[in-house]
């Protein structure tokens, strides 16, 4: 299994079919000081809390969880929701991803199955000339995103790490998510800082999103629970378009929940990866 973690495909192709089949509708992806702590923040120092949020995930174990992620440029907007387990301690998941009914409303794409490794996304029914037994395998560090995008779902463990670069924080109340009290932070991270505090798995990806971002620095909403544990949080990216060179706003919600829920995921044996060409795909077909 480890050989095949580290088994990068053909990062080329692949990773720019990817991100275009993802992103569709909207065009191809081109894929300061301290915190400031609120006053009576149960649990310390907002920065520190939110710091250390990853930690608390990773010693839980595993959970279940569902993704959003919407999608703004040029007066289209996009949602692509996921859905499926994670493993926080051996960095594996499984999620089916939704994608949204093609332009004109009438054909609906089928799920796209993703494995989520340290290092690499595995796709299947991924299209574009696919066999539909085949898998399509992307080098997570070779994304401009770091693939907090161009999955489509974020990586719900790189979703909390890019918490370890916090630099401004604010606890703004006491509130439920799905029936469970939460403690609500908002503020904003650096993925520069965040990549250098990350687990090794991470650290390369979120440098690479640092470097591909139009921006280095994440807005983001947080719910923690009384253990720490993330239960929800919100990040919002923006990059530029490859083609049209615009700004593509993305946000992207995490929700996490029934922690210490069972986690079997098995990837692809190298027999069963794609090792042909993506067909391009114009834009709005799948």
């Amino acid at each position: 299994m480890a050989r095949r973690q580290r088994r990068f495909g053909r990062a080329g192709a692949t990773v720019a079919a990817a991100g275009a089949a993802l992103c569709a509708g909207l065009g191809a992806c081109g894929c300061s000081g301290g915190g400031a702590a609120a006053q009576g923040a149960p649990g310390g120092d907002p920065v520190a809390v939110l710091r250390q949020a990853a930690d608390r995930l990773v010693a839980a174990g595993s959970s279940q969880a569902r993704t959003s992620m919407e999608m703004a440029s040029g007066g289209t907007r996009v949602t692509i929701r996921g859905e499926g387990v994670y493993d926080f301690r051996e960095r594996l998941g499984r999620l089916k991803v939704l994608l949204p009914p093609d332009p004109t409303g009438v054909n609906e794409r089928r799920p796209i199955t993703e494995l989520l490794a340290p290092g690499a996304l595995y796709m299947k029914n991924r299209g574009a000339g696919v066999p539909a037994d085949k898998w399509v395998r992307v080098d997570t560090a070779s994304l401009s995103d770091g693939n907090l995008v161009t999955g489509g779902a974020t990586d719900p463990l790189a979703a909390a790490e890019v918490l370890r670069g916090t630099r401004t924080a604010e606890y703004a109340g006491r509130t439920e998510v799905a029936g469970t009290r939460v403690r609500h932070y908002r503020g904003t991270a650096d993925l520069s800082d965040a990549a250098r505090g990350a687990s090794a798995g991470n650290r390369n990806p979120l440098a690479a999103a640092a470097r591909g971002f139009a921006t280095a620095e994440v807005p983001f909403d947080v719910y923690l629970d009384d253990e720490g544990r993330i239960r929800k949080i919100r990040h919002r990216f923006s990059f530029v378009n490859g083609r049209e060179r615009d700004t593509v706003a993305v946000a992207s919600t995490t929700l996490l929940y029934d922690f210490g829920a069972p986690v079997a995921v098995r990837l692809p044996d190298d027999a069963d990866i794609y090792a042909g060409k993506i067909a391009e795909e114009p834009d709005g077909e799948n």
